[in-house]
């Protein structure tokens, strides 16, 4: 059996259809239990973003939603729609849109438990948490919270492999693709560009290049999207054409896409979880660092980050695909399948993935869209390349935070940075199917683990959306103390409202800078 072989092997374990109808199924359930907070408290989002104040220690809901987003708006946006219509068909973007909506209540989820359980950094006073933290602390408590703690730990530790290694491959994929589309630079090139680029960024440069990220991704994000909304209105008659493809083929309605609508349904819901993050237990690592009042707030703020990710960006990059005919769909779900549907505009060498969307982008501007696509991606890869490095850094400082030596925690972090070059040199040099499957296995792993998790503790996120409805129906800001509501282990909400902690002064809050010891600081 070959490397990729098992690659395929271990997907179709994870990704069986268990996880693809767990995901859809939990996210419906929390909807009902929220009583469908993420339609009617839509003011609540917009509300939080705009009034949001950040600290000395903690950043805004805003700056919270823009980091999450530089980690989110990535490969997944643009090549993994290409992937779920090469291989389910345009239905598999009505179960991405499905999988957004109903993934809004369960990001909402846990979100709220990552503020909930959020801690200070014993060195720098920032705030860090996720699902690791949550796992550990939410019922410590009691007799059968050991095996909770076991479970974060065994959380954090998927994690780190999977943001260090699974997860980053498929990015540093899809921008070398993109480059040799757009500008014939061969893969291995890319590679070593950008292992050094990295390097230089992981061993000391992350302040600057998370802080250029917040800034210059929210640009891209809304240029990418003015221009699919300049074809959407100079391809104004295919409207119908495309909404009535991605309806018809995602119930079976179609005569050529009717055969797999069972693959619409599996290929819209990896790819929508991989995009939006819902429920992968990525989110709550950016949500646990804003300073606000009440943790219903910044869950808020996640579950539209699932709506700017999926109905936004992931849905212009469907429609310069499918109105432009700039796609072919597979049988077999592999590009060595026979082709059952033929776009038109597709060129005959341009291989699932970027490639559909530059194609798509050309056959409107002549020789603008492997350009634009090339650059968009570069930076929404590379810059969620170092939102996964981030991610694996709180988790391994979460794993290693009891360890008195500090040799052990600098030889950590740097096993941890060696692991995350070697990803990206391998997934830009590897077949576009190897670097998906890598991908999927990480997502998969962190979804199955995340979700069984916030099943079990729903209580305390719950409780805390019903304390905040009750205080706005008051007329009040809502503020947090989780004694009354029965929530244990919220300790720093507990110091929090007995004045022992006091929200830090507004202004900029500092990125959390790598040193090379294998500390953190205030840069």
């Amino acid at each position: 059996m070959t490397f990729e072989d098992l690659i395929g092997t271990l997907n179709d374990v994870i990704w069986s259809l268990p996880l693809i109808y767990l995901c859809l199924a939990v996210g419906l359930y929390f909807t009902v239990r929220t009583m469908f907070l993420q339609f009617v408290n839509i003011p609540d989002m917009i509300r939080q973003l705009r009034e949001g104040k950040d600290s000395k220690d903690g950043t805004s809901s805003l700056q919270s939603l823009m980091m999450s987003l530089a980690g989110r708006v990535g490969m997944g946006n643009i090549g993994g729609v290409a992937t779920a219509i090469a291989f389910g068909g345009p239905g598999a973007v009505f179960w991405m849109w499905a999988m957004a909506l109903l993934g809004a209540a369960t990001s909402f989820i846990e979100s709220t438990l990552g503020q909930i359980y959020k801690e200070r950094d014993r060195d720098t006073g920032e705030y860090r948490g996720g699902p690791a933290y949550y796992f550990t602390k939410a019922y410590s408590h009691k007799p059968w919270g050991k095996a909770l703690v076991v479970y974060g730990v065994l959380f954090a530790i998927v994690t780190i492999f999977a943001t260090s290694y699974f997860l980053p491959g498929v990015q540093a994929n899809g921008v070398a693709a993109a480059v040799e589309q757009a500008w014939n630079v061969e893969p291995w090139i890319v590679a070593v560009a950008m292992v050094i680029l990295l390097a230089f960024i992981v061993v000391g440069g992350v302040k600057r290049i998370a802080t250029f990220a917040v800034y210059i991704v929210p640009v891209m994000a809304v240029l990418y999207i003015v221009f699919a909304l300049i074809i959407f209105f100079l391809n104004a008659d295919q409207i119908p054409v495309v909404f009535g493809s991605i309806f018809s083929s995602a119930f079976g309605m179609d005569a050529v896409f009717g055969a797999i609508v069972g693959l619409a349904i599996q290929w819209g819901v990896r790819r929508g979880v991989y995009s939006n993050e819902a429920g992968q237990g990525t989110g709550p690592h950016a949500a646990a660092a804003a300073e606000v009042s009440h943790p219903a707030k910044q869950g808020f703020v996640q579950a539209f980050a699932v709506y700017i990710d999926t109905l936004f960006v992931c849905s212009a990059t469907a429609f310069i695909i499918i109105s432009t005919g700039a796609y072919r769909v597979y049988e077999g779900e592999s590009e060595a399948g026979a082709v059952i549907f033929e776009g038109g505009s597709l060129p005959a060498t341009a291989s699932v993935g970027p490639a559909y969307v530059q194609s798509g982008f050309d056959a409107m501007f002549s020789g603008f869209g492997p350009t634009f696509v090339a650059v968009a991606l570069a930076f929404f890869a590379f810059t969620t390349i170092v939102a996964y490095y981030y991610m694996a850094e709180v988790n391994l400082v979460f794993i290693t935070r009891n360890f008195s030596n500090p040799l052990f925690r600098r030889v950590a972090l740097r096993a941890l940075q060696g692991l995350i070059l070697v990803s990206v040199a391998y997934g830009a040099v590897a077949t576009t199917g190897a670097a998906w499957g890598l991908g999927d296995i990480g997502v998969g792993s962190m979804a199955w683990l995340n979700i069984i998790g916030i099943l079990l503790l729903q209580g305390p996120a719950l409780k805390a959306l019903k304390d905040y409805r009750a205080q706005k129906r008051q007329g009040l800001d809502p503020q947090f103390d989780p004694r009354p509501l029965g929530i244990h282990n919220a300790t720093f909400w507990e110091e929090r409202a007995d004045g022992r902690i006091t929200p830090g002064v507004a202004g900029t809050a500092p990125t959390p800078v790598v040193d090379a010891d294998g500390g953190s600081h205030r840069a």
